[in-house]
């Protein structure tokens, strides 16, 4: 039975330790190492944020983006929270900054959010992965950065003081 006990609790920080992982990414010209963007434009998507407005990526396009993926019990993401406000605050009038929410319940979104203090920025509410699929995401706390053209040219992790240098260089 005691066996039995950590093999299980082998098996979930072993789960835990992969869901938080070190996904560095680089710049993938729209097709990244964590999977391929489906043909056409990446910002040809549909969602509803948090709060339950609709949100059309196509909205997005002709100004930098970054679409920043999240899973609201996620420590790596909290951590990376201060640098998201800190990009908001210095480029967020050039550069648009979404949140993008999935591994959970819509319940728990709000509550990081919250925690975070990220409720400058609107948020998707991706519990059923359609956004994450659309951008190849496998992992959370990945950004992916989005360039002028509509062109993914970042998709990875980035620590909470790399995100303002990285969203300063993408609005050029």
């Amino acid at each position: 039975m005691m066996v039995r006990r950590l093999s299980c609790l082998f098996l979930v920080v072993v789960m835990a330790v992969a869901g938080c992982g070190d996904s560095r990414g680089s710049a993938t010209g729209g097709a990244g190492r964590t999977g391929s963007t489906p043909t056409g434009s990446p910002l040809e998507f549909t969602a509803s944020t948090v709060d339950g407005k609709q949100f059309d990526g196509r909205s997005l396009a002709g100004k930098p983006a970054v679409l920043w993926f999240w899973a609201p019990w996620c420590p790596v993401c909290l951590q990376q929270a201060p640098g998201v406000r800190k990009a908001v605050e210095q480029h967020g009038d050039r550069v648009t900054i979404v949140g993008v929410a999935g591994l959970d319940k819509a319940a728990a979104m709000p509550e990081f959010i919250r925690l975070a203090k990220v409720e400058a920025i609107p948020h998707l509410s991706d519990e059923p992965g359609d956004v994450w699929k659309r951008f190849g995401i496998t992992a959370q706390s990945t950004f992916v950065l989005i360039d002028v053209q509509g062109t993914v040219t970042f998709r990875g992790r980035l620590d909470a003081d790399d995100v303002p240098d990285r969203v300063a260089a993408l609005r050029g």
